[in-house]
């Protein structure tokens, strides 16, 4: 085997690579006679068939598995002997004279290829003790676990039946069928059998619940309601639609107790439960907040002590996602580039920024990992696996399935566990200030970080 540097321009390596006709010929004769004594052919006792009779049966077939191996042996050759660390899979360029693949096919000709790769940046991993971290943190209000006992006991009160004539007022429960229709055409999703619904409590689409006011029981009414500009089913967005209302029921709210009795409708035994179970609620989501924040900072501080040059490759491919989300969300909302005060080559070039960020970052943590020997457990994946399946009920067994049979998707699982290894490693080698916020504080938005700014998280 040959192989001829032709090009060694910043991460981007090309080599021109010639594999011998006889060496090829070679691994081919070596694979008839590993096939001599499994095949079977009529008018031959097992392991007498001739070789050249196999040849003419098996020869080409053999010879592309040849190449394909030989191909592969040739490119980790390449990348092993120069200590090459590749940011992506090799390019290969195969010849695309046919009588010269046919002359390699049949054992007369070299097989002479290109074979292009980028190459990993090499980079010192900088001192972490220069890195200033604030680590906010938070307690739930006392008043707002009150206020969430308040709207659970709003939640759980009792309601009775109010007379025949009586009309519906703002925190009555109705109970109706309803047709939604758009231009006259019933859309999917939009019909519904005795639905409880409470007047005002947000529970559908803007103007429908404002539009059961004043109902009474037996009637039957047209409400139109109007569709958010970003909701989900983008093609109900921002759309007017006729609901034709039947109204089965309407009852009133009785008083709303807090108690023990409140607190054993959830199943805990009493009311202190209740309230520690809240707050214990409130402060892991505090403590998710506060995380990401922290996370943040670090990042843009990262950030700002590296600079070199980024695989190509590895930027398009993320900036093709980045871009991709960003066409999925917009086309979503329905909003357009001028809406964001923006055009699309200004929005474009921010973007592309963002993935440069993304890619540089991803191969400062990984540097930082591979250097700390950071390692992730198999119980660790296992965990994380079983948290992906519990997103789709009566799925699991799929989900777990399919990422055990996929060590690609297996791999993503493992991505963010090491990445949040990585953080914590930095963290403890770093100067971190604890900072007690109010949760407003810290739900606020973190302008200082411009990464935050950016990602959102």
């Amino acid at each position: 085997m040959q192989v001829i540097e032709t090009l060694s321009q910043g991460l981007k390596r090309e080599f021109k690579v010639t594999i011998e006709a006889g060496s090829l010929l070679k691994r081919v004769d070596e694979e008839i006679e590993t096939l001599k004594g499994k095949v079977r052919i009529n008018g031959f006792r097992p392991g007498k068939v001739p070789t050249a009779h196999l040849k003419r049966l098996y020869g080409r077939s053999l010879m592309a598995d040849v190449l394909n191996n030989a191909v592969v042996d040739a490119n980790k050759a390449i990348v092993e002997e120069r200590g090459l660390k590749l940011a992506m899979d090799p390019k290969i360029e195969f010849p695309e004279n046919k009588d010269e693949i046919d002359n390699v096919m049949d054992g007369k000709g070299d097989l002479t290829y290109g074979v292009a790769v980028e190459v990993l940046p090499q980079f010192e991993v900088a001192d972490f003790s220069g890195i200033s971290v604030t680590r906010e943190s938070a307690e739930p209000p006392a008043e707002e676990i009150d206020e969430e006992i308040q709207r659970l006991a709003k939640q759980n009160r009792p309601y009775s039946a109010k007379a025949d004539d009586a009309a519906a007022e703002n925190e009555d429960r109705v109970t109706i069928d309803f047709v939604g229709s758009i231009d006259g055409v019933p859309f999917e999703g939009g019909k519904g059998d005795d639905m409880p619904l409470v007047l005002g409590a947000g529970g559908f689409i803007p103007g429908f619940e404002d539009g059961m006011l004043g109902a009474k029981k037996g009637e039957q009414r047209i409400v139109k309601a109007t569709f958010p500009e970003g909701y989900q089913k983008a093609e109900l967005a921002g759309k007017v639609a006729d609901f034709d209302v039947t109204v089965k029921q309407i009852e009133a709210p009785g008083e709303a107790v807090v108690n023990d009795e409140l607190a054993k409708a959830f199943g805990l035994e009493s009311l202190d439960k209740l309230k520690d179970a809240i707050k214990e609620n409130f402060s892991r989501e505090l403590l998710i907040v506060a995380r990401a924040k922290t996370k943040r900072r670090l990042l843009d501080a990262l950030d700002g002590q590296y600079s070199f040059e980024l695989p190509p490759t590895l930027v398009e491919q993320e900036f093709a996602n980045v871009w991709g989300q960003v066409e999925q969300d917009m086309k979503a909302s329905g909003k357009t580039f001028e809406d964001e005060n923006t055009t699309e080559e200004k929005a474009r070039e921010e973007y592309r920024k963002i993935a440069e960020r993304r890619v540089r970052l991803g191969l400062v943590l990984a540097q930082i990992g591979d250097a700390a020997k950071v390692q992730i457990t198999d119980d660790e994946v296992s965990k994380a696996l079983v948290e992906r399946a519990r997103q789709f009920p009566g799925q699991e067994k799929a989900v777990w399935d399919f990422y055990r049979k996929n060590p690609q998707a297996l791999a993503e699982l493992r991505a963010p566990i090491f990445e949040e290894k990585v953080i914590d490693h930095i963290l403890a080698g770093a100067k971190v200030t604890d900072k007690v916020v109010s949760r407003d504080e810290l739900l606020a938005d973190d302008e200082s970080s411009e990464l935050g700014k950016a990602l959102k998280g």
